[in-house]
Formats: structure tokens, sequence, C-alpha cells
């Protein structure tokens, strides 16, 4: 007898979230509920334990938005799950946002507008349920199906910098407090940008730098063709990669010239080098 299928639901308010799971349990009587989380960093942690066939990601969560839980998690799903499984199947679920919708609409992720409403979750339970895999097709499609969710993902979050790039000139000049001074560091001496807590540490050949700016609100001020984001927290100077090596498990990690450190790329910026 097959087993029942599961989700999980990721949903910062308590209300909003029993809510959906007594529309889905109206709607798809079968589905199990395997966990209910209220941020981004546990739904990628349950999810990578638990192994549901589809996930309820709320668009807008406490530290990790859904997206970016999504593409965390798309990151840490390996090749061949120890269950079998393939990457479950993403609804996002979203207040109301012009941009969001057309953004999932475009890409073929379904999603959610709150408060829930029968009509539509009926439609997403009809389309959840003639996307999951049967079972004995499962060894054939997990990859294809976490390439899929990939590609989609790295389409969904690539928009989001377009309108502040287009406001803002190019950086030029990093201030960076060091003590009691203020060191400005130029753009073009940084071979890499990475996220660490409330800082972004400002990398040199020879030097290390903190700031108090979020990576996402440098990347629109930097030139893409010249800094190459390569994972969720990580840009790095394209011209200062020395070399890319993949492991045993596939996954691709880069080295600096000049730099000892080795720094992991995101399975959703992969695609950069192509050749590998």
């Amino acid at each position: 007898m097959p087993m029942p299928p599961t989700a999980l639901i990721a949903e910062d308010e308590p209300l909003l979230a029993a809510a959906l799971q007594g529309e889905l349990a109206r709607a798809w009587p079968e589905l199990e509920i395997a966990a209910v989380v209220g941020d981004g960093a546990s739904a990628v942690a349950r999810t990578l334990a638990l192994a549901p066939e589809v996930l309820f990601f709320d668009v807008r969560m406490p530290g990790l938005s859904g997206l970016d839980a999504a593409a965390e998690l798309a990151d840490a799903w390996p090749p061949e799950h120890a269950t079998g499984k393939p990457f479950p199947a993403l609804v996002f679920v979203t207040a109301y946002d012009q941009y969001a919708v057309q953004a999932f609409e475009a890409q073929a992720v379904d999603y959610l507008l709150k408060p829930v409403q029968p009509a539509r979750l009926a439609k997403t339970v009809a389309k959840l349920q003639q996307t999951l895999v049967p079972s004995s097709q499962v060894a054939t499609n997990s990859e294809a199906t976490l390439e899929q969710a990939v590609d989609r993902l790295r389409a969904l979050l690539a928009p989001a910098a377009a309108p502040a790039a287009q406001a803002a000139a190019p950086l030029r000049m990093i201030q960076a407090g060091v003590g009691n001074t203020i060191q400005m560091v130029p753009v073009a001496d940084v071979v890499c940008f990475e996220a660490a807590d409330k800082y972004v540490r400002v990398l040199t050949a020879d030097r290390e730098y903190l700031v108090r700016t979020a990576l996402k609100d440098l990347l629109p001020r930097l030139d893409p063709q010249v800094f190459w984001q390569v994972h969720r927290g990580t840009v790095v100077r394209a011209d200062a990669i020395a070399s890319v090596r993949r492991d045993d498990a596939g996954r691709l990690n880069l080295t600096l010239r000049g730099r000892g450190d080795t720094i992991a790329v995101s399975r959703l910026y992969a695609n950069l080098f192509k050749a590998m």
C-alpha cells in the first residue's frame, strides 16, 4: 500500500499556518502535514530531515525569506537523497504582490495568495497531485526535478536587484571602519564580498575589512560583468578566480589568486562555470 504524501508548512504567523493546514485537510485529506515551522532556517533543516513531497513556503519570513530558504534547500539537497525522494514540489504563499505573482507565473511556479481561498487551493492541490512522481519513477527523475527547481529559483531570485541597479551609480569605493579611522578601499582592489551576520567581509588580495552594509544592498551597485555571485552570501571578482574544482560529490569550489580560501559555489550559480 503506497505511503500517503507529506508536506511541510513554513509560515511565521500561527493563525495563517493553522488556517492553511485546515484548508489542506479539507482539500486533500490524504496529505499528511509532517511539520509546521515559523522561519526559513527551520524550514530548510526540517525539510532536509523529513524529505516531504510538498513544501508550502511563506515568501516573507524572519531571517531567510521563503525564496532564500528554497534556494538554500536546493543547494543542500543531495543528488540522490537518502530517502530516494526527488526535490519537493514548491508552493509559495504570499500577500498580494503583482511583481511576485508575475514572476511565479513566468517560471510556472505555483503560488497561493493570502488569505488562502478554497477554490484556488483546490486548483493547486490538483496540480500537485498530477506533479508528484509515482514511486516507481523516482530514481530516474530525482536529478531532473532538482535541476528544474534550481533553474526556476535562479530566475526568480535574479530579477530582484534589477530596479535598484538602474537607480544607483556603480560603487567605486568602500568605506570600512578600522578602529577610530575610516579606511577607503577601492572596489577595484576587492576580490570577494562575503556576508557575515550583520556585516560583509570585504577581502582584497592581502587584507580583510568589515562593513555594516548588507550584501543585498551592495549587489545592485556592483558590475555583474566584473563581480559574480557564486553563493547566496558570496560575490567574487571574476578575474580573481584562479581555479574551480569539482569534488567527488559533484559540487564546485573555487580559489582566488593571492588567497588560500576555498569558496563553495552554490548549485544556483554553477551555470557560470559551464565548461565544468
